[in-house]
């Protein structure tokens, strides 16, 4: 996430010195130019800026770059890069599909204006990502407010409901340019979904007698526990005990196929034992 972060804030610096020339226009994803050679569109449109507004800017490549690095963090790099490209992937099929859909309602001159793709959304699904993960994390928005991942997410998820609607709307007022607005949100959900199904099957109940049956049988050993070694929890990462450490809080990861128990430093921070 780092190398979108910078690649963004370059991007964003060099607008500002172009002299009438668009960096960001060189690199957004136009169909069309990338139909006649400019194939490194297929790539550049992830570092186009989200926002020309600086203070917005700033606090939307924070907000990405520190989700990231958390996200990367807790699944590992192979698996966040794997869910921010199937983000890119799916919104460079779906551009295309998009420019085919619609290019028939533009003047020929105006095609190389065409831009069916961007990745404000993919980014913003980041925050869906985390909240599922950490929902009760809290962070400082705006540098000023605390407030609870969930209720940012809650607001993203509004932004996002506001967007198909409002452009569903502008479908059938003012034509098919209105069309990636109502698409590109879908293609995000979807992204994050492929990745959270299991949490939302969980959500809803289908895991209930799993969870049960762990928690009756958690009872017993942890009894079993205290009696053989002299102690109920230790942290299945570094080793400490309830015993030499009465005053941490250790807890145990439901995410685990066990149960295996976590100090407050890695009970967010350790490998999911399958």
């Amino acid at each position: 996430m780092l190398v979108i972060v910078v690649g963004s804030a370059l991007v964003w610096l060099l607008d500002q010195f172009s002299y009438g020339v668009s960096l960001s226009g060189l690199l957004a994803f136009s169909p069309y130019y990338i139909l006649h050679g400019q194939i490194w569109r297929l790539i550049t449109f992830v570092f186009v800026p989200m926002d020309n507004r600086l203070f917005f800017l700033v606090i939307s490549l924070y907000f990405y770059y520190m989700i990231g690095s958390v996200l990367e963090r807790e699944w590992g790099t192979a698996k966040f890069n794997v869910f921010y490209g199937l983000g890119v992937v799916l919104n460079i099929v779906v551009g295309f599909v998009l420019y085919a859909v619609s290019a028939s309602a533009y003047p020929a001159g105006l095609l190389g204006y065409l831009v069916t793709a961007d990745m404000t959304y993919v980014n913003m699904s980041l925050f869906f990502a985390f909240a599922t993960l950490y929902p009760d994390m809290r962070v400082l928005l705006f540098f000023i407010i605390p407030i609870k991942i969930k209720w940012l997410a809650w607001i993203d998820a509004a932004l996002f409901a506001w967007s198909i609607l409002s452009s569903l709307f502008g479908v059938f007022t003012a034509g098919l340019a209105a069309l990636p607005g109502v698409v590109l949100p879908l293609v995000a959900i979807l992204n994050y979904f492929i990745f959270f199904w299991d949490n939302f099957l969980q959500l809803f109940g289908r895991v209930k007698y799993r969870t049960s049956r762990q928690t009756i049988n958690f009872k017993q050993a942890a009894k079993k526990a205290q009696q053989q070694k002299g102690y109920i929890h230790k942290c299945a990462v570094c080793g400490k005990t309830d015993t030499d450490y009465p005053n941490e809080e250790f807890r145990y990861c439901s995410k685990c196929n066990g149960y295996y128990c976590y100090c407050s430093e890695h009970i967010h921070n350790h490998v999911h034992i399958e």
